[in-house]
């Protein structure tokens, strides 16, 4: 299946067959994809917490407002969280990174704020999400990203330290009967002329 494929048949998963779990080697793979994403000077400021355990992703579910059925069904939660740690990323990188990276993060993203340098970090994992939605779907795993989560609730939960949760994706297995899919519910996006300018 090509890209463009996969691309049109994926979609946001409402509801999932609770019975489907997703075997131990597609995860193992989910997993090397993630750790291979791409991110600003190689920064990898993240942490990837897969959830299977049926009764921490039921205490995840209970702080993740309209989402708590679509995590219980799922067969496994992945929380994307990203470095909050400053003084620890940078030593990191320090240790990790080659001089020229390690230039840039001093001269362009160092000086800003602690909380723009914050921001920066976030936007690394954002750019692995993209990477692992398409992943699922070359799988042929359903998916469901999700931001509406309680973000201070989940790092409690987890006990996440020096690692901030930005959003969570549940992965399964759809039921055969959700009506968001594309072969019931057909996609809604914006048109051509809305979507690209031409220079």
């Amino acid at each position: 299946m090509n890209f463009s494929t996969l691309a049109a048949s994926r979609y946001t998963t409402k509801s999932y067959d609770s019975d489907k779990k997703i075997p131990m080697e597609t995860i193992l793979q989910l997993k090397e994809i993630l750790r291979l994403s791409p991110s600003s000077i190689n920064s990898q400021p993240w942490q990837f917490t897969f959830v299977s355990n049926e009764t921490l992703k039921g205490k995840l579910a209970g702080v993740s407002y309209f989402n708590e059925q679509k995590i219980t069904e799922a067969s496994h939660l992945v929380v994307f969280s990203a470095i909050d740690n400053i003084p620890l990323f940078e030593r990191r990188i320090q240790e990790t990174l080659p001089e020229g990276s390690v230039g840039y993060y001093n001269q362009f993203v160092k000086p800003g704020s602690a909380s723009e340098i914050k921001s920066w970090l976030q936007h690394q994992v954002y750019l692995s999400l993209g990477f692992f939605l398409a992943a699922c779907a070359s799988l042929e795993i359903d998916s469901t990203p999700m931001e509406g989560i309680q973000n201070e609730k989940y790092k409690e939960i987890l006990n996440l330290e020096h690692y901030q949760p930005l959003f969570a994706v549940a992965i399964g297995y759809r039921n055969p009967e959700d009506n968001n899919q594309p072969s019931i519910k057909a996609k809604s996006r914006l048109s051509y002329e809305q979507t690209f300018e031409i220079i």
